[in-house]
């Protein structure tokens, strides 16, 4: 099931993040405590972004915030990847926007090769300095009708 995350379900989401995270980039391991992660979700993603969940049974099991245009999260439990959970999730925000932007970190390869085979193209990359983690990202751009 797919609907609208409230602040009901900030906890479940910032726990999302934090797997997805840390199994994906564990050399950024550790970076957030859990209650900093809650207090981003409550008080900065839903705050500022369209925010929807992917459930099974009660479980969530993926997120996706979008904000003007831009991907700002998108995440989705390790033991549930590859079953088309991160797709469903992209393809609201793709049916509510002619075109997104999304930033992802250049050593996430397998982030990279999932929005470059939903039609996302690389159009930038720097060197890190600008985010938090200081880690090299790519800018990536989806435009409807591409």
């Amino acid at each position: 099931m797919l609907r609208p995350l409230a602040l009901t379900d900030m906890g479940a989401a910032a726990q999302v993040h934090r797997a997805a995270f840390d199994h994906a980039m564990p050399w950024l391991a550790g970076l957030h405590t859990p209650d900093e992660d809650r207090w981003f979700y409550r008080e900065h993603v839903l705050a500022t972004c369209r925010v929807w969940g992917r459930f099974d049974a009660d479980v969530l099991s993926g997120i996706i915030a979008v904000r003007d245009g831009w991907v700002e999260q998108l995440y989705v439990l390790p033991a549930v990847q590859g079953r088309g959970v991160g797709t469903e999730l992209l393809d609201i925000a793709k049916q509510a926007s002619e075109q997104l932007e999304l930033w992802t970190f250049q050593r996430n390869a397998l982030a990279r090769r999932f929005y470059e085979a939903r039609g996302f193209t690389l159009i930038e990359q720097t060197n890190g300095t600008r985010n938090e983690e200081k880690e090299p990202d790519a800018r990536y751009l989806w435009t409807r009708g591409r």
